[in-house]
């Protein structure tokens, strides 16, 4: 990956996105509905969302190191399902480039700052640890279409119905965390297949 040449530093070419064409769909009902549609058997249910905005532009962001935006989003959307980071199994982060993970890990909560990519390297985020991350690959290694966060939700659903192409086991409470606005802008999902 250092290997590869460098894009724009300090980011070489096997730290960015892939850039592909794709698109992606979600059916979004209430409960009840989803009852009596086909696939009722495996539900997955929205228990919190957030977001929020670190600044008008990303050369204005308070710290560079972390994002407001994305402490502010998680923080809310963990609010309102209720949860804490111990109750969750899976997490998919966008990745456009190889530093949002950390970021994510940091200032979603899971470690302390500067503890994320030692918790990555302790193999935690790979299917069977701690927190498995980015399970089909993130926006680095399985699709980047302009819009990644479609796929990171697509990715959460299907851990949670048990259909993932790299099921994890056990899966109850998946995070989904987006960016957007050129890095300013946060949204943070939590969705479970327990019904609420």
């Amino acid at each position: 990956m250092l290997d590869s040449p460098i894009i724009a530093y300090p980011f070489h070419k096997l730290e960015c996105c892939v850039v592909t064409d794709g698109g992606g769909a979600l059916v979004v009902t209430s409960a009840d509905r989803a009852k009596n549609l086909r696939r009722a058997d495996t539900p997955v249910y929205l228990l919190g969302a957030g977001e929020s905005c670190d600044s008008p532009l990303v050369s204005q962001m308070e710290d560079m190191s972390s994002s407001k935006g994305f402490r502010r989003s998680s923080r809310a959307a963990f609010a309102e399902a209720g949860i804490v980071h111990g109750d969750v199994d899976h997490l998919m982060i966008y990745d456009a480039f190889a530093h949002l993970p950390l970021y994510g890990l940091e200032d979603l909560g899971f470690v302390g700052r500067g503890e994320a990519g030692a918790f990555i390297q302790a193999g935690h985020t790979r299917p069977g640890g701690r927190l498995p991350l980015n399970t089909n690959g993130g926006g680095i290694l399985y699709t980047h279409t302009g819009h990644y966060g479609m796929f990171a939700i697509q990715e959460s659903v299907r851990q949670l119905r048990g259909e993932a192409f790299r099921q994890v086991d056990g899966v109850k409470t998946s995070v989904v965390h987006g960016v957007g606005g050129m890095f300013t802008a946060a949204a943070t999902l939590v969705l479970s297949n327990q019904q609420p």
